[in-house]
C-alpha cells in the first residue's frame, strides 16, 4: 500500500531545515501549522475531570459534545438546521479526510476531485481508496465527468483563498446534478481576515438543504487542540449515519476525556477570540516583513498561512529563507501549480515571529 503513496513531503526538506537550524539565532520554523500556544485552562480542566472514567467511549460522541458542536456552529458561523445526531467526532480531521473515500465505499471507477493546489491528504485519501483523481478548481474543467466525491477547502490550506457564496452555490448545484458528495474542509473557517468565509452548510449556500454535503471542522487551530486529535464532521444526516456505522465496526472512537475537552472548547468563545487575536498580530508582523523583503503575497485572505512568492522556483526560495534561519513549506508540496510559492505559517511564538521579521528586513 505504501508504494502507492508519494514521498512524505516534510521528509524532502530535511536539508533545508538543517541549514536553517545552523543560524546563530536558531531556527524559526514556519513550515508546519502546528499550535505553539498553551491549551486554555478551561479545556484542560474538562479533560482532567473525567480522566478516571474506565469504560469505552461511544463512536458517536456524547450528547453533550454533539449539542455543543451544533450550538457553536450556529453561534460562530450562522450555520443552522443541524441536528445533534448529524454530528460525528473524529480522531483529528486528517484521519477523517484520509479515510473518507474508503469510509464512503468508493472504488476504482469512482472519481475524486481535489483542488488544484491542495492539502496533500485529499490526494492521499483517494490513493488509499484506489480511486481516480482530478485536480480542478473550475467545474468546466471536469467536462461531462460525474465525480463521486468533491473536496472543497475554504479557507484554503495552503493559499488562504476564500470561496465566495456564489462559487459554493455553483459547486453544490453541480454536485447534485451529477450525484456527487461534497466534502468541505472548513478547519480554518474561524480565521478569516480580509474576506468573509462561509460554510457549505450556510443557508445562503444550500438554502438549508444539507443533502449530499459534509462539513469537516477541527479544534486544532483556534483552540490549540492539535495534540488532542479533536475534530468532527457534520451535514447530511444520512451520510453521517453511514460514516458512523462503518466507524463503529472499526472501533474509531475519540477518547472520552478528549470528548469532554471538545465540549468545553466548543462551549467557550472567549479562548478562541484570544487565540485569533494572537494570530492576527503575528500575521501583520510577518506580512509587512515579507513585502519589505520583496515577496508578493497571493490570496491569504484567511487561515494560518501567507502564500508567498519571489517569482522563482519554490526550492530556491526555500534555500534563501534557510540561509536566514527560516524554514517554510515549498509550494510543490501542494500541487504542480504551486511551484513558485512557499507557505509561511503564523504558528510560531511572538518572539520567533519577531526574529523572522528581523531577519527578513533588508
Amino acid at each position: 500500500m505504501s508504494s502507492l503513496l508519494p514521498d512524505f513531503p516534510w521528509d524532502t526538506i530535511a536539508s533545508a531545515k538543517q541549514r536553517a537550524a545552523a543560524h546563530p539565532g536558531g531556527l524559526v520554523d514556519l513550515s508546519v501549522g502546528t499550535p505553539v500556544d498553551p491549551v486554555d485552562p478551561l479545556i484542560r480542566a474538562a479533560l482532567a475531570s473525567v480522566a478516571e472514567v474506565p469504560g469505552y467511549p461511544t463512536t458517536h460522541g456524547t450528547p453533550q459534545l454533539r449539542t455543543a458542536a451544533v450550538d457553536a456552529l450556529k453561534r460562530r458561523f450562522g450555520i443552522t438546521g443541524i441536528a445533534p445526531e448529524a454530528v460525528l467526532p473524529a480522531v483529528g480531521t486528517k484521519e477523517l479526510i484520509a479515510g473518507l473515500p474508503r469510509l464512503l465505499g468508493l472504488a476504482a471507477d469512482d472519481l475524486v476531485v481535489i483542488p488544484e493546489v491542495a492539502y496533500p491528504t485529499y490526494e492521499v485519501g483517494a490513493l488509499l481508496a484506489g480511486t481516480r483523481i482530478a485536480r480542478a478548481d473550475g467545474l468546466t474543467q471536469l467536462g461531462p465527468q460525474a465525480p463521486a466525491l468533491i473536496y472543497l477547502n475554504s479557507p484554503s490550506n495552503p493559499t488562504g483563498r476564500v470561496l465566495g457564496v456564489d462559487h459554493l452555490r455553483k459547486v453544490v448545484a453541480f454536485a447534485r446534478e451529477r450525484g456527487a458528495i461534497v466534502a468541505s474542509d472548513e478547519c480554518y473557517l474561524g480565521l478569516a481576515w480580509d474576506e468573509r468565509a462561509v460554510s457549505v452548510l450556510d443557508p445562503e449556500v444550500c438554502a438549508g438543504d444539507h443533502t449530499g454535503l459534509l462539513a469537516i471542522h477541527s479544534l486544532s487551530k483556534t483552540s490549540n487542540l492539535a495534540s488532542y486529535r479533536a475534530g468532527f464532521v457534520t451535514g447530511d444526516p444520512a451520510l453521517v449515519r453511514e460514516l458512523l456505522e462503518v466507524r463503529k465496526h472499526a472501533g474509531m472512537m475519540v477518547p472520552f476525556p478528549v470528548q469532554a475537552a471538545m465540549t468545553a472548547a466548543l462551549g467557550d468563545d472567549a479562548h478562541e477570540a484570544r487565540q485569533r487575536e494572537r494570530y492576527r498580530a503575528r500575521r501583520e508582523v510577518l506580512r509587512k516583513a515579507l513585502r519589505e523583503a520583496g515577496f508578493r503575497i497571493d490570496h491569504s485572505e484567511a487561515g494560518l498561512y501567507l502564500w508567498s512568492t519571489r517569482g522563482e522556483n519554490c526550492r530556491t526560495t526555500l534555500d534563501w529563507l534557510a540561509e536566514r534561519g527560516i524554514l517554510a513549506a515549498p509550494g510543490d508540496f501542494y500541487g504542480p501549480t504551486g511551484t513558485e510559492h512557499v507557505r509561511i505559517a503564523l504558528t510560531a511564538t511572538d518572539e520567533r515571529i519577531a526574529a523572522a521579521a528581523d531577519r527578513l528586513t533588508p
